[in-house]
């Protein structure tokens, strides 16, 4: 595996100062190498077939023309494919999504479904091939639309309810202000930069597999056992990789990969094309969501009731936890939370950045934001009312909760003291004007890693870790870290990551993996100086410490750990076109000790900014005959670019971890949450009318009521919509 390495002056400082990328170079000049750019001799190409149909059986599959075409060496399908081990329960205590799991049987759940791969000597002749491959199916009906009054939904395994406090009805029956109402949140894509690609080769009698994914040592669990291979026998490596979001696990692509080169013994690189990914790498469910407030007069809760439902597929339950935000934030007196979900014919989620807590955090946030007019209280106020001691579900005590500084600072720096309460007030010409906040969290976990540390001969220090940097500033942020653990400056560490065969450790996900690496990589860095300092000299090979935080972290004591922040929005709406513009972002956050200003900025910016794109642009349309998507593309899947954040900002307070050794917690997903309520609430206050369901197109806006009216902002887009999200 490439590394790089930098000089001895490459960097002068370590944790909390701001630093480049150490590997920026190398990504600018094109050194950088990601998964479908490395060349293997003798590579073939294998290219995804997937079904046209949404539901139904495979009842033949065309080969013989297909295999005479230049350059063809095999279709892999249901009928010759090699057989899969998925009775297994897999590195992160759950059981495979069967959606990996391709070419096992003539079933097809859903639109998009793998059902051949064409293997051939170039990528052009795959996809040819692939292309000319006819394959007949038995289609059958099929259901891709989620209604909040399904009969089919469930709740969820591992899920339960969750009520706690007293009698809810009770209390809401005595409550002086009730709201009861229903947001919904639409599927959501991951839209990465970079494909999933994956090349599979045996190199004597070892698997080896060149992938982009979130981690390695998971991804080798999953196809070790998957093809029944001892761990030892596979190496997954993922070097360099173009963001993930929670996307890249296992998926299809690393699977035909490794059946092709298994049955060609020679190396097969599988990529899959942006259209694919809308049906392969996993989405974000869409919610309809249920929450009732009861308040006394002043605005202090007696209930919070928050119930999510979401869909998932007919292969594989995944949960959108989307009521479990409210079981951080507020205190109430009577507490219910519950997440239930139906199976429809549509591929399966997966986790995308803040799971759970983005869409949930729309809905609570909105809710608490109507529940402030109708008590007639500053927003920011009710808030801070509610204000918990101890977990609100849990009864835990909380690590460290600073939510109120947020707040107060971000209140201070966006101008809040000088906002009319009033909506609708502020304009300019024909746009109405407007600003709104809502509050953020997300958990700050940590879990059992393996780290390498070595000093060498000459003065150096390289240290290995089964990390993965999406593209985060990880790479960097774990060299200042290592560079203060071995007293010494970052210039003189090196910080190899990204292959399996450095020991488990957490993936790039939870917001938990800078937070876990580091935690072993100061444990062996200890034990390293302790090493060091009796044995100063040095072998030719180095001194090698290895660490494993399984035992630490099991011993820690249990607490609330949040990381917490306060989103503002100002936002001006067009009264003729009912188009909504950004104009300024701010978020204040306390998420631990920073470890490089520069990268984490990046991170906080960024989920701010799909924040914007999730309030005003997202949203992945499904055809209710064809069950496949309108435009699954990034031409017709809208994002946030750069001319929709003109001016957005991140900064944090001061709030390092007591229960971390560095002080960190973990700011990759935060940074989302709340930014779209925050945004829905600033169109409310420019215009005076409530948008409870995402995106706030330009059609909602426009079909909306009168502001004296019956205060749903779009019923009557709903109606249009059939009163489904799909």
């Amino acid at each position: 595996m490439t590394t790089t390495t930098p000089g001895p002056t490459a960097l002068r400082g370590a944790v909390g100062t701001a630093h480049t990328r150490v590997e920026g170079r190398d990504k600018v000049t094109g050194a950088a190498r990601y998964a479908g750019e490395i060349p293997f001799t003798g590579l073939a190409h294998g290219w995804l077939v997937l079904s046209t149909v949404t539901r139904g059986r495979v009842r033949d599959v065309g080969t013989a023309p297909v295999l005479g075409m230049p350059g063809v060496l095999a279709v892999l399908h249901h009928g010759n494919a090699p057989r899969l081990r998925t009775d297994y329960v897999g590195m992160l205590g759950t059981r495979p999504d069967p959606t990996a799991a391709v070419f096992q049987d003539a079933r097809v759940p859903f639109a998009g479904w793998p059902v051949a791969l064409v293997v051939a000597e170039t990528p052009e002749q795959a996809r040819e091939a692939a292309e000319a491959l006819v394959v007949t199916y038995d289609e059958e009906p099929h259901t891709t639309a989620l209604a909040a009054d399904d009969p089919g939904a469930y709740s969820a395994a591992g899920h339960p309810p969750a009520e706690v406090g007293k009698d809810l009805e009770a209390e809401l029956a005595a409550s002086a202000v009730v709201l009861d109402e229903e947001y919904t949140t639409p599927e959501e894509q991951h839209s990465m930069m970079e494909p999933h690609a994956a090349t599979a080769r045996w190199d004597g009698g070892r698997l080896e597999v060149v992938d982009s994914n979130q981690g390695t040592t998971w991804v080798r669990a999953e196809l070790a056992a998957m093809f029944s291979l001892d761990p030892a026998s596979v190496r997954v490596r993922s070097e360099h990789i173009g963001g993930g979001f929670g996307s890249k696990g296992l998926r299809a692509h690393q699977v035909s990969a490794v059946m092709a080169a298994t049955e060609l013994r020679r190396p097969v690189r599988v990529v899959m094309t942006r259209r694919q990914m809308f049906s392969l790498a996993g989405h974000r469910s869409p919610t309809v969501q249920r929450v009732r407030l009861g308040a006394d007069p002043d605005g202090r809760l007696r209930v919070l009731d928050h119930r999510s439902l979401n869909r998932t597929s007919t292969v594989f339950e995944f949960v959108e936890p989307s009521a479990s935000v409210g079981q951080v934030l507020y205190a109430a007196d009577a507490h219910r939370t519950a997440s239930h979900v139906v199976r429809l014919d549509v591929p399966s989620p997966t986790w995308m950045r803040a799971p759970g807590e983005a869409p949930g955090s729309f809905a609570l946030e909105t809710a608490l934001d109507e529940l402030a007019v109708r008590c007639g209280a500053d927003p920011i106020e009710l808030r801070l009312r509610n204000e918990p001691e101890t977990g609100p579900v849990s009864g835990l005590p909380f690590s460290s909760r600073n939510l109120a500084a947020c707040f107060r600072e971000g209140a201070r720096r966006f101008g809040w003291a000088d906002r009319d309460p009033r909506p609708g007030v502020r304009r300019e010409g024909h746009l109405l004007l407007g600003t709104g906040t809502a509050a953020a969290t997300y958990g700050a976990g940590a879990a059992p890693s393996t780290a390498l540390v070595t000093a060498e001969a000459d003065g150096s220090f390289t240290v290995r870790i089964a990390a993965a940097d999406l593209g985060t500033g990880a790479r960097t942020a774990l060299t200042q870290i290592a560079a203060d653990a071995l007293e010494t400056v970052p210039g003189r560490v090196r910080v190899r990551i990204g292959d399996s065969d450095f020991g488990p450790a957490m993936i790039a996900g939870g917001s938990m993996g800078t937070r876990s690496w580091a935690w072993a990589i100061t444990a062996a860095a200890a034990e390293l100086r302790e090493r060091l300092a009796v044995a100063p000299d040095i072998p030719p090979e180095g001194i090698t410490v290895r660490s494993d935080t399984t035992e630490a972290i099991g011993a820690l004591a249990r607490k609330e750990r949040h990381t917490f922040g306060a989103q503002f929005a100002e936002v001006a709406v067009d009264t003729a076109t009912g188009e909504v513009r950004v104009r300024r972002m701010l978020g204040i956050f306390a998420a631990g000790r920073i470890v490089n200003p520069l990268t984490a900025r990046n991170q906080l910016v960024g989920g701010m900014t799909w924040g914007i794109s999730m309030a005003l642009h997202e949203e992945a349309v499904r055809d209710r005959n064809t069950g496949r998507h309108y435009a699954p593309d990034l031409a017709g899947y809208h994002v946030a670019t750069h001319a929709d954040v003109p001016d957005i900002e991140a900064d944090w307070v001061d709030d390092p971890d007591p229960d971390d050794p560095v002080g960190i917690k973990g700011i990759g997903e935060v940074g989302i949450v709340g930014a779209a309520a925050a945004v829905a609430n600033a169109v409310w206050h420019a215009t005076g009318v409530r948008q409870r369901h995402l995106p706030i197109r330009p059609d909602r806006v426009l079909a909306a009521p009168a502001p004296d009216g019956a205060g749903r902002a779009a019923d009557g887009a709903d109606e249009a919509d059939g009163g489904a999200v799909d």
